[in-house]
């Protein structure tokens, strides 16, 4: 489900970038596959992939497809590995090296995301960052992919979420206010449309998971 992230992943002998969701994604993941993935941080990925995050919403796209010139050598030595820990290790090392070439991530878009996390709305932060709400709405895209407005409504139900997990039985009501909503119809309506499923089957099925756990 969207969270404003954007992130790295080998899978089936590739490096992919999973770009940035505005809706529920279902990836065919063959069973037995490997997985091993990577988080940017936010502000992070733009400038280490060389690509506005605005062309990868919805997208899984090959690292190469982006251009980096490193691709190759990078999937022919996790590749070699010798079993999924080994890959592991070496993703990690691989990441650390290419790393230490890079930019720091953008300080405004570390901003923008913890005061979206925070449900605080990006625009009050405008003037700390000297900057105008045109080009806010640009670094947004640049950055999330989206603007501030989505980023907003996408950690909002990241909220939703993590009170699920933590909540047990709390009252729809009550999940409402707490994660920032107006009210539980404004939930059900947001949550319906970036997961597909209503808040009351999620807080369902994530109790049931810590139940079996």
């Amino acid at each position: 489900v969207p969270d404003g992230y954007c992130d790295l992943l080998w899978i089936d002998g590739r490096l992919v970038v999973a770009g940035p969701d505005r809706t529920a994604s279902f990836p065919v993941i063959r069973p037995g596959a490997t997985v091993i993935g990577a988080r940017f941080a936010p502000g992070a990925a733009a400038p280490w992939l060389k690509t506005s995050l605005s062309a990868l919403v919805g997208c899984s796209v090959p690292l190469a497809d982006i251009g980096r010139k490193d691709t190759a050598e990078f999937e022919a030595r996790l590749a070699d590995c010798p079993d999924p820990s080994a890959a592991r290790a070496l993703f990690s090392r691989l990441l650390e090296e290419t790393a230490r070439d890079e930019e720091e991530p953008a300080r405004d878009a570390a901003m923008i995301f913890a005061a979206a996390d925070s449900s605080r709305p990006a625009s009050s932060l405008l003037e700390h960052l000297g900057m105008s709400e045109r080009q806010l709405r640009r670094r947004c895209h640049h950055h999330f992919g989206y603007g501030a407005k989505t980023l907003e409504r996408i950690r909002r139900f990241q909220r939703f979420l993590d009170l699920c997990h933590r909540s047990g039985a709390m009252p729809l009501a009550r999940l409402a206010l707490e994660a920032g909503f107006a009210d539980q119809p404004h939930m059900t309506r947001e949550v319906g449309e970036l997961s597909t499923l209503t808040p009351a089957v999620i807080l369902d099925q994530l109790s049931i998971r810590q139940r079996a756990d």
